[in-house]
């Protein structure tokens, strides 16, 4: 076997196992790495542990929403369907749910769990309100914070596919 012919062969077996190594990295990141999905439909809560107005301290609130994601980016739209505070409980049904907007974006991380950031704005029943969340993705549910506009309101919020 002449030089050129080492030189050939050698070659053309370093790009082969090269593209085999780039076809192998890639199916393993997005089979065990991707993007897991969020896309669908959600019920969540939120729980005030901290507010600037007493009354609103424990309450639970609960929305059920859709959510779609166009690579990074969540959109959604939101409904309040119940809530428990210090004047009792309700559920909110038909034409009293007051509903909202959902943005917000995916945050891919390698070395931990992704997360999702989102930002709801409701059209409340007596004015605008924003909430923000940052959430831990998990297999079939989100889990994390929330804080919203309202009374300074922070607390926990878990986001499951089926209703509480």
């Amino acid at each position: 076997m002449s030089i050129i012919e080492s030189f050939i062969v050698g070659s053309a077996s370093t790009i082969a196992g090269g593209i085999v190594l780039a076809v192998f990295f890639f199916w393993v990141r997005e089979k065990c790495f991707g993007i897991a999905d969020v896309t669908g439909k959600w019920h969540f809560d939120m729980i005030t542990e901290k507010t600037a107005y007493n009354p609103y301290k424990n309450m639970t609130l609960r929305y059920v929403g859709v959510v779609w994601r166009e690579g990074n980016y969540l959109y959604g739209s939101v409904e309040k369907v119940y809530e428990k505070s210090s004047s009792g409980e309700r559920e909110y049904v038909g034409g009293n749910r007051s509903r909202g907007k959902l943005t917000g974006a995916y945050e891919k991380n390698y070395f931990s769990k992704d997360r999702v950031h989102i930002h709801i704005s409701e059209q409340g029943t007596g004015r605008e309100s924003t909430n923000y969340f940052t959430l831990t993705v998990n297999k079939k549910q989100l889990d994390g914070n929330f804080c919203s506009f309202v009374a300074d309101q922070e607390g926990a919020s878990n986001w499951q596919r089926e209703p509480f």
